[in-house]
């Protein structure tokens, strides 16, 4: 049985948040002498003198028209990085509990693990880059408190199957998170509905895939309401800058463009993926449910170090678990990736 207060550390359950200002205060007024702004504004055209809203409540709402859930389950991060490291800080004692990951996967989980001093234990995937159910039971033990899934998973590409995230959410009595970074170019939807049936369920997804705003850095954790407070106790007071939550909430009005450009991706990700396969340097491509190709190749590093030469970047992943011989292709403009295709066919290693 799922009990949130068990999994909280003792100082989160003991935590009182600092206020800021613009948290005690609540109505209309015209007058703001309260948080030691500079009352004379900014030298910018846009008044960035004041504080912005600690919670980002308009651009929550507009996220809760889209994605079809209350503004109280959404929390916005600075990036999805900072949702990773606030579920550690809140539910993982630091050298006594333990998370589970599933190689491979993003770095960040592990990267955080190990800032937070937190036990990682890992269950690879199948060689179909399928969730091991059996090495994650084994992997599991009274001090496992979260089980990361990434899904569609970089840097392998494909969604991971429904059913089986959900016996693990059905069995699994710590909070397992699910992250969607790249759910808007996957043929599988999003697990956003199934959040009133699993309390122990948070959703990770982005804006800066899809949506185009990497630079803006903000991220989306979705979850019952008792988990989104403790991410709002935990976060610094003004996480998401006035600019970002501005031009968030601009962007959010333009989905038809959004869409459009999502549609384009996955026709370019299909022709790329035909194209690519009948390289005589290319000796499989992975089915891909994300922005992005896994392509094993005769020579990863000598093809990347060619690429780079000519000025085209791609992400070595050679050396990643079960990925030997692998370039990660994000998919590029028509006519990036047909400089792309021309550079390989012309290789010679």
């Amino acid at each position: 049985m799922f009990d949130l207060n068990n999994l909280l550390r003792d100082n989160i359950k003991r935590l009182v948040p600092y206020s800021s200002a613009r948290d005690e205060f609540k109505g209309e007024a015209s007058i703001f002498l309260d948080a030691n702004e500079n009352s004379f504004g900014s030298p910018l055209p846009r008044a960035y003198h004041r504080y912005p809203d600690p919670l980002q409540w308009k651009v929550k709402y507009r996220l809760a028209d889209i994605k079809g859930v209350p503004p109280q389950n959404i929390f916005l991060g600075n990036g999805s990085d900072e949702a990773i490291d606030i579920l550690f800080r809140a539910f993982c004692r630091p050298g006594i509990d333990n998370v589970v990951l599933c190689p491979p996967t993003y770095g960040m989980y592990e990267v955080s693990a190990n800032i937070n001093d937190v036990t990682v234990r890992k269950a690879t995937l199948t060689a179909d880059f399928q969730l091991d159910l059996d090495a994650i039971q084994a992997a599991i033990d009274e001090n496992t408190k979260l089980i990361f899934i990434c899904s569609p998973n970089n840097p392998t590409a494909n969604a991971i199957r429904k059913e089986d995230i959900e016996v693990i959410l059905n069995n699994f009595e710590g909070i397992v998170v699910v992250d969607e970074a790249y759910i808007n170019f996957s043929r599988q939807k999003t697990l956003i509905q199934e959040l009133t049936e699993y309390p122990n369920l948070v959703i990770l997804q982005t804006l800066s895939k899809a949506w185009g705003l990497a630079a803006l850095r903000v991220g989306m954790a979705f979850a019952g309401e008792d988990i989104i407070d403790i991410f709002n106790k935990i976060k610094p007071p003004y996480n998401i800058n006035q600019a970002s939550q501005e031009l968030a909430l601009e962007a959010l009005n333009n989905i038809d463009q959004v869409n459009g450009w999502i549609r384009e991706t996955v026709q370019e990700r299909g022709k790329l993926e035909q194209t690519l396969q009948q390289l005589p340097i290319v000796q499989q491509v992975y089915p891909s449910d994300a922005n992005f190709l896994l392509v094993k190749t005769v020579d990863a590093k000598g093809i990347y170090n060619k690429l780079v030469e000519q000025g085209i970047i791609v992400r070595d992943r050679s050396r990643v678990e079960l990925c030997a011989g692998c370039l990660r292709i994000t998919i590029g403009t028509p006519e990036e990736n047909i400089t792309l295709l021309n550079a390989l066919k012309n290789m010679t290693l």
